[in-house]
């Protein structure tokens, strides 16, 4: 390996520490630590109600957009406090795009879609090439450049789905988290969005939530798992980050029981 290669390895674009995230008086999930690292797949895994999609969350501020949600706790990204007061939300959703669970293309052509980012971003010229360019990099142009001015609508699932990653991607972000953007997909869509991730994160840091296990170890560097426990003074379910380190060791040798009961099926 070369001293450039190490170099990038050990560039954090985010650094999370003690991040807890609260809805009300209920905590959904507390004392999470953890670094992603630039231009990997980091899978979040766990049973549901453990958290994973509510950190997910914290990575590009969608929590804000919840009434009753309260982030404590430090989220860095390239080392700026994304929770600082003077950090603009609009500018962080730019930079760290999300792919949601269910297919959602806006009920626009799919030209459309891709180019609607980039418009509101401003741009002007050049949509003809940004948007061939993100249909390129989401492995949806030949399927689609006959009929760029039909309804997105009228896609297969996993064509929405790779179609919204193109519309991610269209702003050129730095970041991509995607929230179980497989599960609403048949088998034959889920391999061609894995094979997308894999070919695109040289250009892009990515997150992912997935139930998936075997996903999970198919796709991802690293792997963080995600359980909930009573909390004993109040009675709650909380989440919990159990452990986080390279995807191999995790499914091979896990340091923690629990994780080794979760990914043998013994719970979860």
């Amino acid at each position: 390996m070369s001293m450039a290669e190490e170099e990038l390895e050990s560039v954090h674009v985010f650094e999370v520490e003690d991040l807890a995230v609260r809805y009300g008086e209920v905590t959904a999930i507390s004392e999470v630590d953890l670094e992603i690292c630039q231009q990997e797949i980091t899978a979040f895994i766990g049973p549901s109600g453990c958290g994973k999609s509510t950190v997910l969350r914290c990575f590009n501020r969608m929590n804000d957009l919840i009434d009753s949600a309260h982030v404590e706790g430090s989220v860095l990204y390239h080392g700026v406090d994304l929770y600082d007061s003077q950090v603009d939300p609009v500018v962080v959703r730019r930079r760290i795009g999300m792919v949601f669970q269910k297919p959602n293309p806006f009920p626009k052509s799919i030209y459309d879609n891709i180019a609607y980012g980039p418009r509101i971003a401003g741009t002007k010229d050049n949509l003809d090439e940004i948007v061939e360019r993100s249909l390129t990099r989401a492995g949806l142009w030949d399927e689609v450049k006959d009929r760029l001015r039909t309804s997105a609508l009228g896609l297969s699932g996993g064509q929405q789905q790779r179609l919204c990653i193109a519309r991610a991607i269209a702003v050129n972000p730095d970041v991509l988290l995607m929230d179980e953007p497989c599960s609403a997909l048949d088998p034959i869509a889920t391999g061609r969005i894995e094979e997308l991730m894999r070919e695109i994160k040289n250009d892009y840091t990515i997150v992912i939530v997935t139930h998936n296990m075997q996903q999970a170890a198919r796709v991802s560097d690293r792997t963080a798992f995600f359980t909930a426990e009573v909390h004993g003074p109040t009675g709650q379910r909380r989440g919990r980050l159990v452990e986080f380190d390279n995807t191999g060791t995790i499914f091979s040798n896990p340091a923690d029981e629990r994780t080794e009961a979760y990914i043998t099926g013994r719970f979860g």
